[in-house]
């Protein structure tokens, strides 16, 4: 088998697409003249009364880091065990990835937790990871296996019946990512053609519905697409453009095509039961908003990979 490449980071031009823009509730962002290769990930529950993009406002007043929590809330508990515990990836570079030279996880969701632990213990490592694929995201957080799941996970209103979420921290969309020979410029070109995703993902359900067909491939993590790819057992890897920048970035002789056919909002996931914890949580996010800490994160780690940014925050009434 071919090893993955890590490569120097690169810029990429990423083809910005009406689907750019972020809608006010959960609605396809693409309308009824959408181009006939997009594809929408819009369910049943979505198509109902729901915006994603609002969450639970932060608390007042947030507790100082390292003190007593609120009596009776999950930050009490935390602080109590003596860690944060937290469902990440170790596959997804530049988001949540084992770093070779340090073999610490590394990335923006990690950074994020660790600003996190911050903010409840007055240190940044005071966390636990627990690396879980994309398909058990919602199963760690219903059975009590972790506090938070910071995973590049898209908020939809699907998702929302089971888990809640933090505020958007970052907004993207999902595209195409094709070896450099390759003739392919949009999805489309990829009909009747074997595209990798990951299982449990947005990606997979959007390609599951795009007109006209490719061929899923579902694999577990997103290097084990990037490693067919590179065999030639698949044509193409499809899912939102900020997970393509980090297999771009390891693989020089790929390119991301064609325009954004999907909105993909991203927020930190909390079990149902456990709302004053997001609400701690969107605390953190809009000090880093303020501070300018999320912006700094943002271009540490995305910085010349194309149109990301940290959108502003929204909350319910």
């Amino acid at each position: 088998m071919l090893p993955v490449i890590m490569a120097p980071l690169v810029a990429l031009a990423l083809t910005a697409s009406s689907a750019d823009v972020r809608p006010p509730v959960c609605h396809s962002p693409l309308g009824a003249d959408r181009p006939a290769d997009t594809a929408s990930v819009v369910t049943r529950a979505e198509a109902e009364d729901c915006d994603p993009l609002r969450s639970l406002k932060p608390p007042a007043r947030m507790p100082e880091p390292g003190g007593r929590m609120p009596s009776g809330t999950a930050m009490e508990r935390i602080v109590e065990r003596g860690r944060l515990i937290v469902g990440v990836d170790q596959n997804t570079y530049l988001f949540g990835y084992r770093n070779p030279t340090t073999g610490q996880l590394d990335g923006l969701d990690i950074d994020l937790v660790r600003e996190i632990s911050r903010a409840l213990f007055g240190k940044p490592d005071r966390v636990q990871f627990k690396t879980v694929p994309s398909r058990r995201r919602i199963e760690v957080l219903e059975r009590g296996e972790v506090d938070l799941v910071a995973h590049s996970m898209t908020i939809t209103c699907e998702r929302m019946e089971q888990v809640l979420f933090s505020s958007d921290y970052l907004d993207s969309g999902q595209r195409v990512l094709v070896p450099n020979a390759s003739p392919a410029q949009t999805l489309a070109d990829l009909a009747g053609q074997r595209v990798c995703t990951a299982e449990g993902t947005t990606s997979l359900t959007a390609l599951r519905r795009a007109r006209p067909k490719v061929r899923p491939v579902a694999v577990a993590d997103w290097t084990d697409c990037l490693v067919r790819l590179q065999l030639g057992d698949v044509a193409a890897v499809s899912t939102t453009d900020n997970v393509l920048a980090g297999l771009r970035a390891q693989d020089p002789t790929t390119r991301i095509t064609g325009p954004r056919f999907t909105y993909e909002p991203h927020g930190i996931a909390v079990a149902k039961g456990s709302p004053e914890l997001v609400r701690f949580v969107n605390g953190v996010l809009d000090r880093l908003r303020a501070s300018g800490g999320l912006r700094t994160l943002h271009e540490r780690w995305l910085g010349g990979y194309g149109d990301f940014y940290p959108p502003a925050p929204r909350y319910l009434k």
